[in-house]
């Protein structure tokens, strides 16, 4: 089963971004592939959450919260899960085949990534962000992730301070998506709920 999932999850990573999800949900599919193998040990399903993040375009961005603390490194990288899917592959040399032949394949990637940048959060501690500017009518994205296990939250309010989505899940990642009825102004809000202080990458569209 564990398998066939991997199969799903790649089919994913081929470039057909016009038909399949947006680059801000790869980020997101990626990572939740990443953490479901690796909980798993399954190397395939790891693999399968490197191909995914391989194929994305990330740009750091100075983007800051308010009085918030910048963090250190970047978002979980590509190269980082295939030595993890390495590890796990333990000596199968037809595992092994398959994810060096992903670390050398090349990917045109998307022509415009997600933007993100490294916040810093402690146990119990909250950001917020300046307000950000999203279209209306266009499918708006915001996305968190941390390495650390721990329990990010993040909540999107309009400029009257209406919630307008947010993820609460018990997850070291969270995401909103929704659509603005026209442009305007919203505010992003990242809390850590612990059980660890953690570096986070904040990523919109």
């Amino acid at each position: 089963m564990r398998h066939l999932i991997a199969v799903c999850v790649m089919s994913l990573a081929l470039p057909a971004w016009a038909e399949g999800p947006s680059p801000v949900k790869v980020a997101e599919l990626s990572a939740r592939a990443y953490a479901a193998g690796m909980a798993a040990g399954d190397p395939l399903l790891v693999l399968s959450a490197a191909k995914l993040r391989k194929s994305l375009a990330l740009v750091a961005s100075d983007r800051a919260a308010v009085d918030g603390l910048a963090g250190e490194g970047a978002p979980l990288g590509w190269e980082e899960m295939l030595a993890s899917a390495a590890e796990l592959a333990d000596g199968d040399e037809v595992v092994l085949g398959l994810i060096e032949d992903a670390r050398v394949e090349t990917t045109k990637g998307v022509a415009s990534g997600p933007v993100y940048n490294i916040g810093s959060l402690g146990n119990g501690k909250g950001d917020t962000y300046p307000p950000i500017e999203f279209r209306g009518g266009e499918y708006a994205e915001v996305y968190v992730e941390a390495k650390a296990a721990t329990n990010l939250n993040l909540g999107v309010y309009d400029d009257k301070g209406r919630l307008v989505c947010s993820d609460t899940d018990i997850s070291h990642i969270a995401y909103c998506g929704w659509t603005p009825a026209s442009a305007g102004t919203f505010t992003l809000k990242v809390e850590n709920k612990g059980p660890t202080g953690a570096d986070y990458a904040l990523m919109t569209n």
